[in-house]
């Protein structure tokens, strides 16, 4: 059997400001494209299908398109719930989609039902068990009420959970769920933070310090775990637990980053063997540092002018109009930040323990500017500077 591990789509983000919605039709177009030309039985989303809860329309139009060109490619569809997406919302026909092969899995009551596929490989079915994000407060009471080994809802009704503690309950109902099936292959598709894993500065938090990540051992015994919620792709246990990442990059932390999916190749015996595969769509990313002067006529740049652009210009005095000029030959610039040669951090140093000191208002301002600019003020400067103190009603050195 095969299948495409993809997830974290986020469609209807912007990136800072600017909308993605084309080149996530690119993206679309492409895991369309390999799931045709790899003949793949299952297509997997591993969550985070909208950027946010309510996403806007034009979202919402390209994730319907998307799952009927998927289809149209012959594979099932299993997609799960995220922490941006509303469970409720996305999963809203998902009983009645079952019928025609696409589970879009929200209600984490049905976690211990699986999509069931008889691949004509000469091994056993597969079970795929869909796990939407087990939002703790809300999924630890229900996954009680779905465990009737144990008064787990009573226990759970006076305390607070935890992802990791909810995540192992639910786990733990799969595995024994899958025990009276038989001879089964499984994959878990589920959407949670695993320990080890590698973040980037665009996912949203689901920890407050490491308290709620989830330890790798809470899927042992399933022959494929496809996660969801890093945006890097990375894999644990020899590939075995996965991310895909996101196909599109959505923030400069990932400018060096290649975006991919997943296509797993699991034998009779229930052994995975993965092509990680480059999407290869897109606007790239380049953050770009130097003098204005040098940004704007330097040929080494060329390669990102079509790019989106962080730029950071280290010139003394900050030129004026600084970002439409820049634009001019970086029309994908989104963010300018300005650091100075010798910047060293406000509230750091010497001016911190000047602060501290009670040194007199010019005196601290002269220290700030040669902490800032990495050079004393000019006479010029200081006349200014004294200005704008007496304009305050400030006496110098008081």
């Amino acid at each position: 059997m095969r299948l495409l591990h993809t997830s974290d789509w986020h469609l209807g983000r912007t990136f800072h400001g600017e909308s993605l919605l084309t080149e996530q039709q690119e993206a679309v177009d492409r895991l369309v494209e390999l799931a045709r030309d790899a003949e793949v039985d299952l297509v997997v989303i591993a969550g985070d299908l909208y950027d946010r809860a309510i996403p806007p329309a034009d979202a919402i139009n390209l994730f319907n398109e998307a799952l009927v060109r998927l289809h149209d490619t012959g594979a099932r569809i299993v997609a799960i719930a995220g922490n941006h997406d509303s469970a409720a919302r996305v999963a809203v026909a998902d009983q009645l989609l079952e019928h025609a092969g696409v589970t879009i899995r929200g209600d984490v009551a049905r976690c211990t039902r699986p999509l069931r596929l008889d691949p004509d490989d000469g091994g056993p079915t597969v079970a795929v068990y869909p796990v939407p994000y087990l939002e703790p407060s809300l999924a630890g009471p229900l996954l009680g009420r779905l465990d009737d080994t144990d008064d787990a809802e009573a226990a759970g009704a006076s305390r607070r959970f935890r992802h990791r503690e909810v995540t192992d309950h639910a786990t733990t109902l799969i595995r024994r769920h899958a025990a009276n099936l038989g001879a089964v292959r499984t994959v878990v598709v589920a959407h949670t933070f695993v320990a080890g894993g590698t973040t980037s500065d665009s996912e949203r938090d689901l920890t407050v310090g490491n308290i709620d990540l989830v330890d790798t051992s809470a899927f042992d015994g399933f022959d494929y775990v496809a996660l969801g919620h890093l945006h890097r792709d990375q894999a644990f246990d020899d590939g075995r637990v996965a991310y895909s990442g996101t196909p599109l990059p959505y923030s400069f932390s990932k400018e060096r980053d290649t975006k991919s999916v997943r296509i797993v190749e699991m034998d009779a015996r229930g052994h995975c063997r993965t092509e990680v595969v480059p999407l290869g769509v897109g606007r790239p990313l380049r953050t770009l540092r130097g003098a204005f002067d040098d940004l704007l006529g330097n040929p080494d740049f060329a390669d990102a002018e079509q790019a989106r652009v962080r730029i950071q210009l280290t010139d003394l005095d900050l030129p004026l109009q600084a970002m439409p000029r820049l634009q001019q030959r970086f029309p994908h610039a989104v963010v300018l930040e300005y650091e100075p040669r010798g910047n060293v951090a406000a509230g750091s140093g010497d001016v911190a323990s000047a602060v501290r000191s009670g040194m007199g208002p010019l005196d601290l301002a002269l220290r700030f500017w040669s902490e800032l600019y990495g050079a004393d003020a000019s006479e010029s400067q200081q006349t200014v500077l004294k200005d704008a103190l007496a304009a305050t009603g400030t006496e110098d050195n008081e």
